[in-house]
């Protein structure tokens, strides 16, 4: 019975429309627009403020956590801009591979 599918699977040889890409392609680059905003906003407070220990073991740590934070908003706004410059190669190429259809008719 699990083997059977269900009829509101999607078959996967459907394409998206090159709407839904180029939709989806400006929701990506307004959230990488967002990360990379948090990202700056991140990375100037902890710049406007010192570590306050003489300790090592807190200095590195401190620095350890700081990098780590950057760096998670970094990949977060390195892979939604991808996407969405992947989205939008894919929404052009099916708007290119509708046309040359339309034209071999």
């Amino acid at each position: 019975m699990a083997d059977t599918p269900s009829n509101s699977t999607v078959s996967d040889s459907t394409m998206p429309s090159p709407l839904r890409c180029l939709i989806g392609s400006l929701i990506a680059a307004a959230i990488a627009f967002g990360a990379y905003n948090l990202m700056h906003a991140i990375a100037l407070s902890f710049a406007s403020k010192p570590i306050q220990s003489s300790n090592i073991t807190v200095v590195n740590i401190t620095v350890a956590v700081r990098t780590l934070v950057v760096g998670i908003t970094a990949l977060a706004t390195g892979v939604t801009s991808l996407a969405s410059v992947g989205l939008f190669g894919l929404g052009i190429q099916l708007l290119l591979r509708k046309s040359n259809d339309s034209a071999a008719e």
